[in-house]
């Protein structure tokens, strides 16, 4: 590695950001992360962890802190929507793909990956405004607030609306295909003594689904997440924080198991959002910029591989930047898209298609049994004269 410290500005204090941050802190890097927001708040959504994405999690140390407060369910259970019959059950123990299976709070994940880095890398308050390539490879970054930075390299993981991806890509439409989910996480306490079950369970319905799970290990909360076309009326909104109606939600549950409709009954209120796509990117990069998670590869809710697929970004980008040493940044960008774009564009398809595990044997050991530490890399690009 070159004698200085190499600098890399991590737009987005995401999941995402926040991995690819310990990852390439752990590799020697000098790490700033710039988050828009003024401060980090409890967002009301839980979030499965698998096997590949635990995997990542354990090495950069807060696999032991997440097992102490998220829930660790038996199995992937499918069952139909009214009678109850299951379509196909995975049971995940940990010796199945070499690393637990955790459902557990959003927030929780977060203050896990925040705790393991240095809190004065993290500069809150700071909305990208642009980027610009300076010389001598460095990219100077403009913030909404008229302050500016400079970096060696430039990370985009600011989510799905990410302005770094407009930057070096151009603007995007998303995708609309007509589909609405609510969500929500709260007190157990409400059921009234009813239990949801040691499992992850996915109800299909006819042309809808709701996914329930605890979050907590105590199973103190209870987490949903739906798929529902959208009723008419509704203005389509990417937003996760939109106020959603429980009785309009109740509503399109009606005929499901009674084991769906005790949960709705007691849920209090609701987040609503509209369910956009994107389609995958010609590219991930542009000099020494490049994107991760969900600002370059977008998926729906249906895997649960969102998140999953952003905490794996982050152990093959700091591996690809390992290997060349920080001395060719850019090529270090493009073998890791070259390695990771074919596996994040596979899921992408088949979440977009709602498939996944509804029944058959959908062969699973290649999505949960991936080891982003250890799986072999693209091999690097030739070196022209």
């Amino acid at each position: 590695m070159t004698g200085k410290k190499l600098t890399f500005a991590i737009v987005g204090a995401g999941i995402g950001g926040l991995t690819a941050a310990s990852t390439l802190h752990s590799i020697g890097m000098d790490v700033q992360i710039y988050e828009q927001a003024a401060r980090f708040t409890r967002v009301g959504a839980g979030i499965q962890m698998m096997p590949n994405s635990m995997k990542v999690l354990r090495k950069i140390g807060v696999e032991e802190r997440m097992r102490r407060t998220a829930f660790q369910p038996y199995s992937h259970l499918n069952r139909e929507w009214d009678t109850g019959k299951i379509m196909r059950e995975l049971p995940m123990p940990e010796s199945l793909f070499g690393a637990p299976y955790l459902c557990m709070h959003r927030a929780d994940l977060h203050d896990a990956l925040v705790s393991v880095l240095p809190p004065e890398i993290f500069h809150l308050g700071k909305k990208l405004a642009g980027l610009e390539h300076r010389g001598a490879g460095r990219v100077t970054l403009a913030f909404a607030d008229g302050t500016r930075a400079e970096a060696d390299a430039v990370i985009g993981a600011d989510g799905a609306h990410s302005l770094v991806r407009e930057i070096i890509v151009g603007p995007d439409e998303p995708l609309h295909k007509g589909r609405i989910a609510y969500r929500a996480v709260f007190s157990s306490a409400l059921l009234n003594g009813f239990d949801i079950g040691r499992s992850r369970t996915k109800w299909w319905g006819l042309d809808r689904h709701i996914v329930i799970y605890y979050v907590t290990a105590t199973r103190s909360e209870l987490y949903f997440v739906t798929s529902v076309p959208e009723p008419a009326g509704w203005v389509t909104r990417e937003s996760w924080s939109a106020t959603g109606d429980v009785c309009e939600l109740r509503q399109a549950y009606v005929g499901f198991h009674p084991d769906v409709t005790r949960v709705l009954e007691a849920c209090p209120d609701c987040h609503k959002w509209a369910i956009l796509e994107r389609e995958p990117l010609p590219h991930w990069s542009s000099g020494r910029v490049v994107l991760l998670g969900d600002a370059c590869h977008p998926m729906t809710p249906y895997m649960a591989q969102g998140g999953a697929t952003a905490i794996e970004d982050a152990a093959i980008l700091a591996r690809c930047l390992e290997e060349v040493e920080g001395e060719d940044i850019e090529g270090a960008f493009r073998r890791y898209e070259a390695h990771r774009k074919p596996r994040t564009s596979r899921i992408q398809a088949i979440s977009s298609a709602n498939t996944w595990m509804k029944g058959g044997s959908d062969d699973t050991a290649w999505l949960y049994g991936y080891d982003a530490w250890n799986v072999p890399l693209t091999p690097a690009e030739p070196v022209t004269a």
